[in-house]
């Protein structure tokens, strides 16, 4: 993993190569020669926080390894009453 250095001018001149160097590795931006901002591919944010995907990402399923099992529990309880519709 590659570790790049830009400046908060030179991101703001060249997005793109920030974008591409963050597939690689984590973006420090610096402001005033100070780290200020970092920037990370999605992939990388994910793995760092612990976040998988969203439940709409879960719930698409658009790939075979999103393949999961769900079985909700069953309802129950003394709450339920029997409707009467008389």
């Amino acid at each position: 993993m590659s570790v790049t250095t830009l400046t908060s001018r030179e991101f703001n001149q060249d997005t793109s190569r920030a974008k591409k160097a963050a597939r690689a590795g984590p973006v420090i931006i610096t402001d005033r020669g100070r780290p200020a901002h970092v920037l990370l591919s999605i992939e990388e944010y994910r793995r760092l926080t612990g976040k998988g995907r969203s439940v709409l990402e879960a719930l698409a399923q658009t790939d075979e390894a999103s393949d999961f099992e769900f079985d909700p529990p069953k309802m129950g309880g003394s709450w339920l009453k029997p409707v009467d519709f008389e």
